[in-house]
């Protein structure tokens, strides 16, 4: 079989033995973190906050463990290694949310323990997931009536109008359709796959496809990119290419694609910065943040402050300045992290993402048809690419976009998604260790 995703369907990936021993105590271990963190934050303080902060730890630990038994009881196979992974990152969210806003933190707590419900309705109804190929027309209808709605109903928020406002609390579509968009161009390029990996016509030394074999899947594309333009989320358009790239060269292993769709990118992103004020500002101050210090180069400033002062080893938890970064419970708080924690603790978050990628990449290379594989794929793509988005712009190493950094940010949207996304990621592995 061609392409660069499937592999052997009978390997392990850890995920087969019975006891799910690995993850039991790596979630203790976890859960010691958690506990530790919220104890150390109100060590010598009394009262109701410090009541609710402990019950909420207590509570986020006890539902992973709870969690974990009951996959033990049913049988579920899926990755020993992303759930206690994922609960050290929720864990932290949480401590750091508590420290900076105890009001994002209570929040916070209610939204970790939906999606924890969401997690385990996905593992539990969708185990069997391959009948989700079947419907790829549905998904990308669901997706574009998402994604359209914002547009006349939405409110505006950081430049962007992507979000729908229900009074007690917000939701934003675009979330939950990067899940949408992985599910119907996976089963659209496994479908369609060997026309596109070797082409009918020919454009001197490049084979192309028949343009009626891709019209689908460049317009489901091109649709939804130009809606997020109207929207004016340009952070969550970035990383819909960047899935839709990463797996159609998952399927074809054709650099040409790439090279296509990096240039179409480009000049995307060329016309933006003529159409739109607040990407010419998110370059300027990309580019060069210091004369915009006392206006809009002040969020990205002080983000540089708070990393360059915490050093290797941080300023100590609860020791730095991070309030003075505006949304900083949201889109900056790695660099609140790095404050306090320095520079080992934000390479210790970034180590915790490239774990989950690489065990998502395993996955992908252990599915047992190519439709889990590119699933597979797309999911860890679009959990790559948001990490990557949010902490190159807090640092810098790109313009900013505001998209949170996946299970420590405060969000209910994209924490319910991100649990989505890790229930389908394990079911794959559950039915790739399930002939073992």
């Amino acid at each position: 079989m061609s392409g660069v995703y499937y592999a052997a369907p009978h390997s392990n990936i850890r995920g087969s033995a019975g006891s799910r021993a690995v993850e039991k105590k790596l979630l203790f271990l976890a859960a010691l973190y958690l506990l530790a963190g919220i104890m150390s934050l109100y060590l010598d303080e009394s009262g109701a906050l410090v009541i609710i902060a402990v019950v909420a730890g207590l509570s986020v630990a006890v539902a992973f463990l709870l969690i974990h038994i009951y996959w033990k009881a049913s049988g579920f196979r899926g990755d020993h290694y992303l759930l206690p992974v994922t609960a050290v990152l929720i864990s932290t969210g949480l401590v750091f949310l508590f420290r900076l806003d105890p009001y994002y933190g209570i929040r916070q707590f209610i939204w970790i323990l939906l999606g924890l419900g969401t997690l385990v309705f996905t593992s539990r109804v969708l185990v069997n997931f391959r009948f989700l190929g079947d419907y790829k027309y549905i998904y990308a209808l669901l997706g574009l009536i998402a994604l359209i709605l914002p547009i006349f109903f939405g409110k505006v928020q950081g430049g962007a109008k992507s979000w729908l406002d229900f009074g007690f609390f917000q939701l934003q579509p675009s979330e939950f359709v990067k899940i949408l968009l992985v599910l119907f161009l996976a089963s659209y390029l496994a479908e369609n796959r060997a026309v596109l990996s070797a082409g009918t016509r020919s454009l001197g030394w490049v084979s192309l496809p028949d343009p009626r074999e891709c019209a689908p899947m460049v317009v489901m594309w091109g649709i939804s990119l130009l809606l997020l333009v109207f929207q004016r989320d340009l952070g969550a358009a970035l990383i819909y290419f960047g899935t839709f790239l990463a797996m159609v060269y998952a399927a074809t292993a054709r650099i040409f694609y790439i090279l296509f769709g990096l240039g179409f990118f480009m000049a995307g992103a060329s016309v933006s910065y003529f159409l739109f004020d607040h990407v010419r500002d998110r370059v300027l101050i990309w580019l060069n943040p210091w004369p915009y210090i006392d206006n809009i180069g002040y969020q990205i400033t002080q983000s540089l402050f708070a990393i360059g002062s915490g050093g290797i080893l941080g300023a100590g938890f609860g020791q730095g300045y991070p309030g003075y970064i505006p949304l900083v419970h949201s889109d900056f708080i790695f660099s609140a992290i790095c404050e306090e924690l320095g520079l080992l603790g934000g390479a210790g978050i970034i180590i915790l993402f490239m774990i989950l990628i690489f065990r998502g990449i395993k996955i992908a290379l252990h599915a047992r048809d190519e439709f889990s594989a590119l699933t597979a794929i797309g999911l860890t793509s679009l959990l790559g690419l948001q990490t990557f988005v949010i902490i190159a712009g807090v640092t810098r190493l790109l313009p900013l976009t505001g998209v949170t950094l996946p299970y420590i940010s405060y969000g209910g949207s994209s924490l319910l998604a991100n649990f989505i996304l890790l229930g389908l990621l394990l079911n794959i592995s559950h039915e790739a260790n399930d002939s073992l």
